[in-house]
């Protein structure tokens, strides 16, 4: 059984290298595989707050408002909004139907600014630890 202390951490460790991954896929051009990337980085620091908050395991899910909504952080509307729209990519990312209109709207500078996005959130999230 992990402690504590060794949740969170491995929680922040994913969630950094994941961060890594989508700059990289961005600097590769994968775009669509960039934003599923952001998801599961803001997914990852989400459930290390969780669990330094709690003491207790990440919950099971990938809805980012939902795991949001567990915390005690307070959110603002703008960043409520897009968690759900970063919550959007995880889905179309994984299903081909979805993943295929995704591509359509999946530019460099769609990318740019939802990684952008998802990294200050990422940030502000990891002050509130």
């Amino acid at each position: 059984m992990m402690t504590k202390e060794e949740m969170v951490a491995y929680w922040v460790k994913s969630s950094r290298e994941d961060v890594e991954t989508a700059e990289a896929l961005f600097e590769s051009k994968r775009y669509v595989a960039c934003l599923f990337y952001c998801h599961l980085f803001v997914e990852k620091i989400l459930k290390a707050v969780i669990v330094y908050e709690t003491g207790e395991p990440a919950p099971y899910g990938h809805k980012l408002l939902h795991l949001g909504q567990q915390t005690k952080i307070p959110w603002s509307k703008e960043q409520l909004d897009i968690l759900d729209e970063l919550t959007k990519f995880n889905i179309r990312a994984r299903y081909e139907d979805y993943k295929f209109s995704l591509h359509k709207r999946a530019t460099a500078q769609f990318t740019k600014t939802y990684l952008s996005r998802a990294q200050n959130i990422y940030l502000w999230i990891q002050q509130k630890m």
